[in-house]
C-alpha cells in the first residue's frame, strides 16, 4: 500500500488448482493477510479466523508455505503477488517463471488461487518495464503446467495510475505507452486490472473539497458527472468508475477491475479513527456487491488489511489498517 494521488480529486466536490472446491458464485468481499509484524498469529490461525468470520477470499504480498499448506482445501480464493523482488528474474527468463509456479503453484492443488499479481505498485520506470514480460512467462508457464485460464495473471496498480478523475467520466491513463500494453494482455488473457483504491488517502489530501461523509460512505453528498449522466454518493464508487472510463479510453473496454486493496485506519494521524475506519470498511462490506453507478454487479475488492502490523514504517497511520488486532480481537466493531 503507498500513498494514492491525490492532484487529480482537488475538484472533487466533496494441476486444476482446486476450482471444483472453489464456490462458482461471486464474492465481493476479501481481505489482505499483510504480515509486517512481529506477533501476528501462526498461518493457521489466520485461516481459522477468515473462516469463522466468512470471509472467503485472500491476499498475500508472497508465496509463503505455511499460509498455502493452511489454505488448501478451504475454498478460500486466493491473490496472490509474486513480490516485486521477483520481476527481474521473471521477465528475463522463462525458466524462471516455469520453476516459480512448479514452486508456488502446482504442489498445493488444494488451494484456490484466483490470481497472480505481478508486481504490486511498481512506479520507478525501471520496475515496470520488467512487469509486461513477467506476466507473459508467468502466463505461458501456467498455461504449460495445464493451469492455463484458472489462475489469471495481472499486475495491482496505484489509483494514480489514473488522470483526470473528476468527474469521472474524464479519467484516463497517465502513461498509456505503459498501460497500453498491460491492458492489451489482460483483454487478450480475460483477466482484471487488480487496482489500490483508497479514498482515506484522496480525503487526506483535499478535506476542504472532498467531504468526510462523502469518503466513507455517509449519506449527505451528491456529485452529478454530466460526462456520463451518472450520480455519485461516495467517493469509492467515483474512483473506481474514473478507472472504468480509463479502460474505455485505451480502447480495453471489456477489462474488468478487481479492487485489489481498499482500507481505512483507525489511528496514527489526519482521519485515523476507529469511527472513520468502522464507517468506511463497514460501508465498503455492505456496498460493493451492488457495484458501481457504470458498472453494476458485484465489484470483488480485497479490504486492507486483517491485522495492525506493528512493523510497517513511514506515516504511523500504517500501522493501524488491521480490522483485527495480533491478537485476534476486533480493531472495532464489524460484520462480514
Amino acid at each position: 500500500m503507498a500513498k494514492q494521488g491525490v492532484a487529480s480529486m482537488l475538484g472533487l466536490a466533496l494441476v486444476l488448482v482446486s476450482l471444483a472446491a472453489f464456490p462458482t458464485g461471486v464474492h465481493s468481499i476479501g481481505v489482505c493477510n499483510g504480515v509486517i509484524g512481529n506477533n501476528l498469529p501462526a498461518p493457521s490461525d489466520v485461516v481459522k479466523l477468515y473462516k469463522s468470520k466468512g470471509i472467503n477470499a485472500m491476499r498475500i504480498y508472497a508465496p509463503e508455505s505455511n499460509v498455502l499448506k493452511a489454505l488448501s482445501g478451504t475454498g478460500i480464493g486466493l491473490l496472490m503477488d509474486v513480490g516485486n523482488g521477483a520481476l527481474p528474474g521473471l521477465a528475463n527468463d522463462p525458466s524462471a517463471a516455469a520453476a516459480w509456479v512448479k514452486a508456488n503453484v502446482q504442489p498445493y492443488p488444494g488451494v484456490s488461487f484466483r490470481y497472480i499479481a505481478v508486481g504490486n505498485e511498481v512506479m520507478d520506470s525501471d520496475g515496470q518495464k520488467t512487469i509486461l514480460p513477467a506476466m507473459k512467462n508467468l502466463q505461458g508457464a501456467l498455461a504449460t503446467a495445464g493451469l492455463g485460464g484458472h489462475v489469471k495473471v495481472s499486475t495491482s496498480v496505484r489509483f494514480d495510475v489514473v488522470t483526470d478523475t473528476f468527474p469521472p467520466s474524464n479519467g484516463v491513463f497517465v502513461d498509456l505507452d505503459y498501460m497500453g500494453p498491460i491492458l492489451d494482455f489482460l483483454a487478450s488473457t480475460d483477466a482484471p486490472l487488480l487496482a489500490n483504491v483508497y479514498p482515506y488517502f484522496a480525503y487526506k489530501g483535499d478535506p476542504q473539497n472532498i467531504k468526510l461523509n462523502y469518503a466513507t460512505f455517509a449519506p449527505g453528498t451528491t456529485v452529478n458527472d454530466d460526462g456520463n449522466g451518472l450520480t455519485y454518493t461516495n467517493l469509492f464508487d467515483a474512483m473506481v468508475d474514473s478507472i472504468y472510463a480509463a479502460l474505455e479510453d485505451a480502447e480495453t473496454p471489456g477489462v474488468k477491475v478487481v479492487v485489489s486493496e481498499s482500507g481505512w485506519p483507525s489511528a496514527g494521524g489526519f482521519g485515523g479513527t476507529a469511527q472513520n475506519a468502522r464507517a468506511y470498511n463497514q460501508g465498503l462490506i455492505n456496498h460493493v456487491g451492488g457495484g458501481t453507478p457504470k458498472r453494476p454487479g458485484p465489484l470483488e475488492t480485497y479490504m486492507f488489511a486483517m491485522f495492525n502490523e506493528n512493523q510497517k514504517t513511514g506515516d504511523p497511520t500504517e500501522n493501524h489498517f488491521g480490522l483485527f488486532n495480533p491478537d485476534k480481537s476486533p480493531a472495532y466493531s464489524i460484520s462480514f
